[in-house]
């Protein structure tokens, strides 16, 4: 793993927009004065790694609801049957992503696994990909996501249209969506993209319905399960007709108190560090919201005193305390690797680096390629 500088494309702006990313120039979010270079031996332990820890998340995740601990993970108790057997039934999940530190020498070490919620799609289905062919056309990439998403949309055993809905005002949510939506195209199935707002409630007929008033069977909802659990229209979603995507047992994986968990039943395993839901085990830790955003207060400590830590609005449903372990600095810059699941396997990887130690939705998305 190595950070190369490298001249821009001068014509990446239009390349950019063209593919779906209005906001590539916004806080210099896209970067490719710079790009990462990787080899098949990482690739293979980045790959390996993926795989072991998504089934290690489902696995415990299972122990959890038989051992009745979804309330450590801030679950209301209106939905623990249901997760049960949303997780017993393997209802049909898309994607997610692991965040992972990784230098290409160490063991990578899980920081966390968005599962429900995980952006930055688009730029590392296509962006990159498309970079790649201009910069480097006789290399690889570590990068099946787009294909793999088409393959498994076609997996979708509902027949009729699939609404994706996300927060309308949200820029970088709706172009996710709207990824997501060509690649429902590309699969052969029929998508309509609308934002999350525009999704009513049928009491009569007891389904959701757009505006329209055309019955929602199949939803893929960019908006987190935690927030739905707990608004009005939540009440309704165990008795409803919608099959929605992600499905409900992965709101538990999204939460960071699967973190802990995987430590107690996986402990000392090479892949994780250690977490707890208490701060009586640690000195250096970070300190992470059970339900979070893009590094939103998260705060770091080292012998007990506080480092850095970034503002946001969570942390009311508590916090775990995990093992500080520090990004790899590649010119100055803090790297971590974020690692996508397809239908619960690997599909490749994505690098996003900031100044700081803490990954936040200011942090630069930087392109990488691969090496035999």
């Amino acid at each position: 793993m190595w950070r190369e500088r490298i001249e821009p494309r001068p014509d990446r702006a239009q390349k950019l927009e063209a593919q779906g990313l209005s906001f590539h120039a916004r806080d210099d979010y896209w970067r490719e004065d710079a790009c990462y270079r990787f080899d098949l031996r990482e690739v293979a332990v980045l790959e390996a790694a993926t795989n072991e820890l998504h089934e290690m998340c489902v696995a415990t995740l299972a122990r959890a609801v038989a051992e009745e601990r979804l309330g450590q993970l801030a679950i209301p108790e209106a939905f623990w049957d249901p997760i049960a057997t949303s997780l017993q039934q393997d209802e049909f999940s898309l994607y997610g992503r692991f965040d992972l530190c990784y230098d290409g020498k160490t063991a990578p070490k899980m920081l966390e696994y968005n599962a429900d919620t995980p952006t930055s799609l688009l730029e590392s289905a296509v962006c990159q990909w498309f970079w790649l062919q201009d910069q480097f056309p006789r290399a690889d990439q570590f990068n099946s996501i787009h294909e793999r998403l088409i393959a498994r949309w076609r997996e979708l055993p509902a027949q009729g249209p699939v609404h994706v809905a996300s927060l309308e005002e949200h820029e970088e949510d709706w172009a996710c969506a709207a990824y997501l939506v060509d690649t429902l195209a590309q699969a052969g199935r029929e998508a309509i993209q609308l934002g999350i707002e525009a999704i009513g409630w049928d009491g009569v007929r007891s389904r959701f319905v757009d505006l329209g008033l055309q019955p929602i069977d199949n939803l893929f909802k960019l908006y987190p399960w935690e927030w739905l659990m707990r608004e009005e229209f939540g009440a309704h979603i165990v008795a409803s007709r919608t099959r929605f995507i992600e499905p409900l047992w992965k709101a538990a994986l999204s939460c960071k108190g699967l973190l802990a968990l995987l430590w107690e039943f996986y402990p000392g395993h090479p892949n994780l560090l250690p977490a707890y839901f208490d701060d009586g085990h640690l000195v250096a830790y970070a300190k992470k919201p059970l339900y979070s955003r893009e590094g939103a207060n998260v705060e770091l400590f080292v012998d007990r005193q506080r480092l850095d830590a970034a503002e946001g609005p969570y942390g009311q449903q508590g916090h775990i305390y995990q093992a500080l372990q520090t990004l790899p600095r590649f010119d100055g810059l803090h790297a971590v690797i974020g690692s996508w699941v397809v239908a619960g396997k690997s599909a490749g990887i994505c690098v996003r680096e900031d100044r700081t130690p803490i990954t936040t939705n200011l942090s630069h998305f930087v392109p990488h390629y691969v090496v035999n």
